[in-house]
């Protein structure tokens, strides 16, 4: 019986619109875009900014200091990324009744410290938790079993008793091998109708 749900956060309780914050935002052309995108989440220390092990501001010396020719859209990308995130007041709906009915509600996110509190400080679903892990907090990132076990251990979850929502097939995956039943969700859609089977 399924008393917990478990979810990612950007790309499944908030939009990410990093790409189209680069090109209607910012103007600039997809491939452009794509190789900026690239530059940042493929460098390995992103992994090591979600882990909570390099500040925003060595983050974006370090991107600055490899392309300094792309120095000014970097540092936009960071300090004035506010459009990045986006609401999805349907999902937070459908959490609220779901809630209601008796489900715990928990997150599990790789996030920084920083990028976290900017994109979800003002989401009105941070209050309904009832619980959560994001990576900066505990230095391991999906899909390390670690922060699974994590989550299941610090609330006292029967991985048994819950379902995991994420947007990637690795992360789901990894939640499986950790006992939990996993979903993964390519749309708001398709999320929206998972919700409907509980």
């Amino acid at each position: 019986m399924i008393k917990n749900l478990i979810f990612d956060v950007g790309g499944v309780l908030i939009g990410y619109r990093w790409k189209e914050m680069l090109t209607e935002d910012f103007g600039l052309s997809d491939e452009k875009a794509e190789e900026l995108g690239h530059m940042i989440f493929d460098d390995p220390i992103w992994r090591d900014f979600d882990r909570g092990c390099v500040p925003v501001d060595q983050l974006v010396g370090h991107y600055c200091e490899d392309h300094p020719e792309d120095e000014d859209l970097i540092r936009r990308f960071f300090y004035g990324n506010d459009k990045m995130a986006t609401e999805r007041e349907a999902v937070w709906e459908r959490m609220r009744q779901l809630k209601e009915k008796g489900y715990g509600i928990y997150i599990l996110s790789n996030y920084s410290e920083y990028l976290f509190k900017k994109h979800t400080d003002p989401m009105p679903f941070r209050k309904m938790l009832d619980g959560g892990v994001v990576s900066y907090q505990v230095g391991a990132v999906k899909p390390e079993i670690e922060i699974y076990t994590h989550l299941l251990e610090k609330y006292g979850l029967d991985p048994k008793e819950c379902v995991f929502f994420d947007d990637i097939k690795a992360n789901v995956e990894a939640a499986k091998k950790a006992g939990i039943k996993s979903r993964l969700i390519a749309s708001e859609e398709e999320l929206l109708t998972q919700l409907d089977n509980y």
